[in-house]
Parts: structure tokens; C-alpha cells; sequence
């Protein structure tokens, strides 16, 4: 067992930083900010994804660490296991701290600058016609299913399929439950009450779903790319790097400071573009588009390019499991879910995450791309919890590569439903 290593240490050092960690929560003094944040979130983080990858049943079908980090953290919190200091530290440092920003800025910008530039005009071209393809199916399947079991079909869709595919929380649940009040007249608190639910259950559904399209893969390979979207044959959507562009440990660096330039770029742009028009247009979204025209039209060296890369490979690498076990403590209600377990609620929110993924498979297929890939990324990543959702699906489906177009479904994707809302109130209700 010496040999046998968590996160790249060997099992007897590792179970020394454990105990340290350990002692100084039950002493409760672990530190405050991100050196208490970081300790634990990666320490306990990687061995909840340990337990998860080496559960029998878990591992196989429901995608092993991923699903452990993140409801194993959330049920840590729910049962107060957890000292309220530490609970309290790691949600400052997800929001507050900017950690969750932090990391989808890496993913974001690394990923769309070490994609092939062809294939991601190619790709981008065909994928919103695969998004709405899911949409569709999604709120029709719901709107049945509903009706079957004697609920409106209007309901059914205001209230368990626009939450689940809206895109989040911030970006999706909140402004919409605004243009559902502004429309119905009722208290926009009263309309989240009911959304919150149908968000949570639909995001834990999703990551359970990214677990079996990855099984649906190995069992039927015909069906996915194994991460690449498009059926280009023996091309993929990343860059081929030069053995002789070697890069050193101060690209990291410059990696950090395009990615954090880029992100603030969106916000600033973002703002603008609100106060001139009063539309309200997530931040990720605008980064995604300066990303993809920087990568477009060569704005930055390929050494750049690379160095961003780089540093998206270094934190997708070492701090994912820390990532999802914050999406636990700070993101995931437990409460909330197990609230929402009535047999109507759950068959309803499965049928919008089903509709998602048939809906997607179809189009996308029609599309040119792989029938995995494309239900992974526009269809499972708006049925999704936004950006932590993002993370968690391709965790568990092992694509992490897919992330842009992943990001693409939540935060434009998630536009899309907010517009949709609003027009569908006042035909509806």
C-alpha cells in the first residue's frame, strides 16, 4: 500500500496531511482564506474521488468520483459534519473568493485557444440548431408527461422544463423567476421557491446521465467520438503542438494573466452592452465570444496560445476534485433535492433531462456530429446546473475537452431559455 498513491502522493505521506487537516477541523482552527480552502477542498476532495472511482455499481454507472465529491460534500453539510467555519471558508472562497471564476476562466480560455481553429468555426455553425433540437424535445416530453398524470402543460414547463434547461442558477433560475413574476404579477421569491427544486434535481439527474453516456460509449463506440464533437474522421478539435515549442514553468504564468484578462474583458464588455440596450447577458458568454474571435483571427502568438493551454491541462489536472467538492458545500442544497422527491416531480424532471439527451442525439447526429458528444454538451449541459454543472457532467463522462462547447450551452444557450420565457408567459399564463 506504500506504493499506492492519492493526488501523486504516496499513501503514507498523504494520510499524514490528512490527519493534519484532520486535527486542526476538529480543533476548528483551520486557517481562514484560501490556504484553509485549498487544504481541504483537495485533500478531502481527492479522497471522496478515490471512494467513487473504487465503488462497485458507482463507478460503473453513475460516474464514480464525480457523483461522490459532490454529494458526499453537500451530505457533509446537511448532517453537520462539518464545523460552520469550514463550511462558511470554502463558500467565501467558491464566491466571494472567485475560485469557481478562477477555474472556468482557465478551462474557458485554454480550451478555445488549443482548439483547430477549422473545426471550431465548423463545429460552432451547426451547434445551435443541436441545442434548440434539445429544447424542443425536452418541453415536449415534459409538457406530456405532465398532462398523463393530470398537471398542465403549461405548468409542467414553466416549472420543472424552463428551470432545468434556463442554464443555472444566477445566469437561469433568477432572472427567469423575474420575467415569470413580471408576467404573472406574483412575488419573483414565490416563483424560485418552485424553480430552485426542479434546478437541483434536474443538475444531480444530469451528472448521472454524463456517467452513463460514458458507459453508452464504451458499450456502443459507433455513437461517440470519445471527446471529440464532430465526425471528422482522424482530425479532432485540438492544435498539434510543435515538439520544438517547448514551454517552461513561467508560461503558467502568462497563462493566468490571459485567461483573468479575458474573464474581466467579459465582464466589462458585458456591462456595456446592458446599459446600453437593458439586456443582461452573462459575463462567461461574452468570453467565449472574445476567446473564439482572438482564436479566429490570431489575435495572440501560438506560443500563447499554448502557454493558456498549458495552464487549462495544470488546473483541470490538479484541481477538479477540489472544484466539485466546493460545488458541494457552496452550490448543492441536499435539502433541496431530497424536498423535491415526489414520484410525479422526479418523472418529470427525468423526461426533461431524456428529451434533452434524444433530442440532441437526433439534431446533432443530423449535424454532422457524435450522438455522445453532442447530448453531453448541448443537451446535459443545459439541463445542468451552469458552470458547476459543466464541470461535474464532463467529470463524470470524462470529456473535459469539451468544455467550450459545454460553456456554450450554459451561458448562451441558457439566453436562449431566458428570451423563450419571455415570450411564453404571456402567450401561456
Amino acid at each position: 500500500m506504500k506504493d499506492y498513491k492519492i493526488m501523486g502522493i504516496n499513501l503514507p505521506v498523504y494520510l499524514g496531511l490528512l490527519a493534519v487537516l484532520i486535527v486542526a477541523i476538529v480543533m476548528d482552527v483551520l486557517p481562514a482564506g484560501m490556504i484553509g480552502a485549498f487544504a481541504f477542498m483537495m485533500i478531502i476532495g481527492a479522497l471522496l474521488d478515490v471512494i467513487g472511482n473504487n465503488t462497485p455499481i458507482i463507478k460503473t454507472y453513475f460516474g464514480g468520483g464525480p457523483i461522490v465529491v459532490i454529494f458526499g460534500s453537500a451530505a457533509l453539510v446537511y448532517f453537520n459534519v462539518l464545523p460552520e467555519s469550514v463550511v462558511k471558508n470554502v463558500n467565501t472562497f467558491m464566491k466571494g473568493g472567485g475560485f469557481l471564476d478562477f477555474y472556468i476562466a482557465a478551462l474557458i480560455t485554454g480550451s478555445i485557444l488549443g482548439m483547430n481553429k477549422k473545426l471550431l468555426i465548423k463545429a460552432s455553425l451547426r451547434y445551435f440548431p443541436t441545442i434548440i433540437g434539445g429544447v424542443t424535445v425536452a418541453l415536449i416530453f415534459v409538457a406530456l408527461g405532465g398532462l398523463l398524470f393530470g398537471q398542465s402543460m403549461s405548468e409542467s414547463i414553466a416549472y420543472v422544463g424552463i428551470p432545468i434547461m434556463g442554464g443555472g442558477m444566477g445566469a437561469g433560475a433568477v432572472p427567469i423567476s423575474k420575467v415569470f413574476a413580471s408576467g404573472l404579477g406574483i412575488a419573483a421569491e414565490d416563483v424560485l421557491s418552485k424553480l430552485v427544486p426542479a434546478v437541483a434535481l434536474g443538475n444531480a439527474m444530469a451528472i448521472v446521465a454524463g456517467g452513463l453516456l460514458d458507459k453508452l460509449g464504451k458499450a456502443r463506440p459507433e455513437l461517440t467520438g470519445n471527446g471529440k464533437l464532430m465526425e471528422v474522421g482522424d482530425e479532432d478539435l485540438h492544435e498539434k503542438i510543435d515538439p520544438n515549442e517547448k514551454l517552461d514553468i513561467s508560461d503558467y504564468g502568462i497563462g493566468i494573466a490571459i485567461a483573468c484578462t479575458f474573464f474581466a474583458f467579459g465582464v466589462v464588455f458585458g456591462t456595456v452592452f446592458n446599459n446600453i440596450t437593458g439586456v443582461d447577458i452573462h459575463s462567461y458568454a461574452w468570453m467565449i465570444i472574445s476567446v473564439a474571435v482572438a482564436k479566429a483571427i490570431n489575435l495572440l502568438p501560438r506560443k500563447f496560445e499554448q502557454a493558456c493551454a498549458s495552464w487549462y491541462n495544470f488546473v483541470a489536472k490538479n484541481w477538479t476534485a477540489a472544484l466539485l467538492m466546493g460545488i458541494g458545500i457552496a452550490y448543492t442544497d441536499l435539502g433541496q433535492v431530497i424536498q423535491a422527491l415526489t414520484p410525479l416531480y422526479i418523472l418529470l424532471c427525468f423526461l426533461v433531462v431524456l428529451g434533452a439527451i434524444v433530442g440532441t442525439m437526433v439534431v446533432g447526429k443530423l449535424m454532422g456530429f457524435y450522438p455522445i458528444e453532442a447530448a453531453l454538451t448541448a443537451g446535459l449541459c443545459m439541463a445542468n446546473m451552469g458552470g458547476t454543472g459543466d464541470v461535474a457532467v464532463l467529470t463524470a463522462a470524462h470529456r473535459m475537452e469539451l468544455m467550450p462547447f459545454a460553456q456554450i450551452s450554459s451561458r448562451l444557450g441558457g439566453a436562449f431559455i431566458i428570451l423563450l420565457a419571455t415570450f411564453l408567459v404571456p402567450i401561456f399564463f
